[in-house]
């Protein structure tokens, strides 16, 4: 079958695209999934990204190659396998990232992705609680809401203990500045996820010039005779089918998925793609290169008064808990774990906030074995994590071998420069400040882990290495820029040397933004969106 655009991965991105490209009925549009459709009730209810953490049929669950600097651990790397792609099975924090990371994007020969240019796409997707205002808009299909209303009393303890470190406090991370301590937003509309495939992609699956398959897998890209990009074979259901594009085709597959498609087609390094017997297309070295990620660590804290451990530790409480949610749409099971945090300065001389926190309250491990589910540490406690919010390391995407069922090798390379390894113990110098604050001093029975014993920068970044994972933004593999040596797109997100191919997620960011990417993420398919419109009228 043939359309006008088809698109590759029904993610955040993804579903975006399907709704705008569709929207005036002028061109067909063909959305691919891997994965079914997120019509679950826990896909609905924020606490229920819990039950997607694990899922094998709803998350890719990859895992990195060992990494060297974390004592050669595989670090897990969740991705949604479902309509709706990560933004379904995430926690919905909704942050936009610092003016200064797009001035960046601009800067490194981006034109029109600075601040002041990418502001309206964000105010284009978004209906804050607020209203309308200079940095929010009204009338989108995200709807965003702040948590400080209902926040946990020891959250509360942590924004007091920042005032009285002399930190900022900020009560909007998507206004005029992202610096300071405050209260997160997250992306719900009474009380149930509000994300891409519920807002956009549902209702625009009402239209006749719209369809979707699902369980579709892409295995590689289609050529014309001509070197256009015209189409995409997936397996579906046991079976091989085609699908062409009279335009173009647009990967939304994600940072791991998108150059795992492109090299999986030949394009990309020649050489690497040679030694795996795929047949190189499209010379592209940059493709799977400047893969970048947020790595964290939590420390945590037994705290002398009730935490949510009591109520989620205990089937009485999540009853109590879920009834309640049942009844008003609100409490924890309509929030994010993640309550408060901000976005602090490691150093007084840092140029910008370079470390992001998250203060839960309640603490948890996630456990080694799958099997045994997310549950909250048997006493009263909370964590603060931390992480750096513009790392320097770099890493990349590669295939494995020319099967496409086989997972792509993923290599962050965390902590390979000596910035990222200041910036670890610039973060737990940070937690440990705020933790012995008078506000939060109080509430502290004692630092479980790392604990007192760990007194030295040695122990501090020996417990991160030991002890931090990723939380989960992985982006950059085929990044922006002018120069093919170093890019795979560019300014209007298409590829270098070859015709009727973009892509549009997060694999597209020259550098990760502050903050959690799934914002960024939609506000790229938003202007991507009008770019893809704009040329082909």
């Amino acid at each position: 079958m043939t359309y006008d655009f088809i698109i590759v991965g029904a993610g955040s991105a993804g579903c975006i695209l399907a709704s705008r490209l569709s929207e005036d009925g002028r061109y067909s549009v063909l959305l691919v999934e891997a994965g079914g459709k997120d019509d679950s009730f826990w896909f609905k209810i924020p606490v229920g990204y819990a039950r997607s953490y694990y899922n094998p049929a709803v998350n890719w669950m990859y895992s990195t190659e060992p990494e060297p600097e974390l004592g050669n651990r595989r670090i897990y790397a969740p991705r949604g396998k479902v309509q709706g792609g990560s933004g379904s099975i995430n926690a919905m924090i909704f942050v936009r990232g610092a003016a200064s990371d797009f001035d960046d994007w601009e800067t490194a020969g981006n034109p029109g992705w600075g601040a002041s240019d990418v502001l309206p796409f964000f105010r284009k997707l978004e209906t804050h609680a607020g209203g309308t205002s200079q940095w929010h808009g009204g009338n989108g299909p995200i709807h965003v809401t702040p948590m400080r209303d209902d926040i946990h009393p020891v959250s509360h303890a942590f924004l007091s203990a920042c005032e009285e470190r002399g930190l900022p406090v900020n009560t909007d991370f998507n206004g005029a500045s992202i610096e300071g301590a405050g209260v997160y937003d997250i992306n719900t509309r009474c009380g149930q996820r509000s994300h891409s495939s519920a807002e956009y992609l549902r209702p625009a699956l009402k239209r006749s010039n719209l369809a979707i398959e699902r369980n579709a897998v892409a295995q590689r890209l289609l050529f014309a005779e001509d070197g256009k990009a015209d189409g995409v074979e997936v397996m579906q259901h046991g079976r091989l089918r085609s699908f062409r594009s009279r335009r173009e085709v647009i990967l939304a597959a994600g940072a791991v998925d998108t150059p795992k498609l492109l090299q999986l087609s030949g394009i990309g390094d020649g050489t690497a793609l040679q030694h795996l017997g795929v047949e190189t297309r499209h010379h592209l070295p940059a493709v799977g290169k400047n893969l970048q990620d947020h790595l964290c660590a939590s420390f945590y804290y037994r705290a002398t008064r009730p935490t949510l451990n009591g109520s989620f530790g205990s089937i009485f409480g999540q009853a109590a808990l879920g009834l309640r949610y049942l009844l008003t749409r609100k409490g924890p099971f309509a929030m994010s774990v993640n309550q408060a945090g901000g976005f602090f300065r490691g150093t007084a001389d840092a140029p910008r906030p370079n470390i992001q926190l998250y203060f839960n309250p309640l603490s948890y491990r996630i456990p080694d074995n799958p099997k045994a589910g997310l549950k909250p540490e048997p006493y009263p406690g909370f964590l603060i994590a931390f992480n750096a919010c513009r790392p320097t390391s770099r890493g990349e995407i590669a295939i494995a071998s020319s099967d496409p069922h086989r997972a792509p090798l993923i290599r962050p390379n965390y902590l390979s420069t000596d910035h990222d390894i200041d910036e670890v113990l610039q973060g737990s110098h940070l937690v440990r400040r705020i933790a012995t604050a008078p506000s939060l001093s109080a509430i502290i029975a004692n630092e479980v882990s790392p604990s007192p014993a760990a007194d030295t920068d040695e122990k501090l970044l020996d417990y991160f290495r030991l002890n931090s994972g990723s939380i989960y933004h992985l982006c950059g593999s085929c990044a922006m820029g002018p120069d093919d040596r170093q890019a795979v797109v560019d300014a209007r997100l298409r590829l270098h040397g070859l015709r009727g191919l973009r892509i549009v997620d997060a694999s597209v960011f020259p550098n990760v933004t502050a903050g959690n990417i799934n914002a960024p993420t939609m506000m790229v398919a938003e202007k991507g969106s009008a770019m893809i419109l704009e040329d082909a009228r």
